[in-house]
């Protein structure tokens, strides 16, 4: 069955569909078999305090369906850095009335692998920003790619942390 133009945009959604009208890298694949960004998150041991955020944040069903994203996920000692640059418990985080905000700049529409990522100036996030791109150094040192294409269903994963740079390794917008 040949798919047209429209039904490929209906698929991945509106704002997936402008993100890859502007950029040329980012694939629309169809949603694959498989684990989901979620799963795979949840079944990854060092994504504790992410996959914590993202249920109080509401955000677990965003990251479970088939829209195409790119996740771009703080290790806990990424969290644990961070806790301890603010001087506040995990629990404090989790109460945040900006974490969906802080959690969403994670969050790149469109499904995005590391040559996408490491080759552009900038990724469009999910909550509107962007996160300005050095290689596998994001925004100026906040975090560092280490490890890349944890492939989903629905998208990538690729893990950050504070590893060599001057951040903690979570993004804050």
């Amino acid at each position: 069955m040949k798919r047209t133009r429209r039904g490929v945009l209906r698929s991945i959604g509106a704002g997936t569909a402008v993100a890859v009208g502007g950029v040329s890298t980012v694939s629309a694949a169809p949603p694959r078999d498989g684990e989901t960004i979620a799963d795979i998150a949840s079944n990854d041991g060092r994504f504790k305090i992410l996959v914590a955020a993202l249920d109080e944040a509401d955000l677990v069903e965003t990251l479970d369906g088939n829209r195409q994203l790119t996740v771009f996920a703080p290790t806990d000692a990424s969290f644990d850095n961070l806790l301890s640059d603010l001087g506040i418990s995990k629990e404090q985080l989790l109460n945040r009335d900006d974490l969906a905000e802080i959690l969403t700049y994670h969050v790149a529409p469109g499904r995005r692998d590391a040559e996408s990522v490491t080759t552009s100036d900038e990724v469009p996030t999910l909550n509107g920003a962007k996160i300005y791109v050095d290689g596998t150094v994001l925004n100026g040192g906040q975090a560092k790619i280490f490890e890349t294409n944890i492939e989903a269903s629905n998208g990538y994963i690729h893990a950050i942390n504070g590893d060599n740079v001057d951040g903690a390794g979570v993004l804050l917008p």
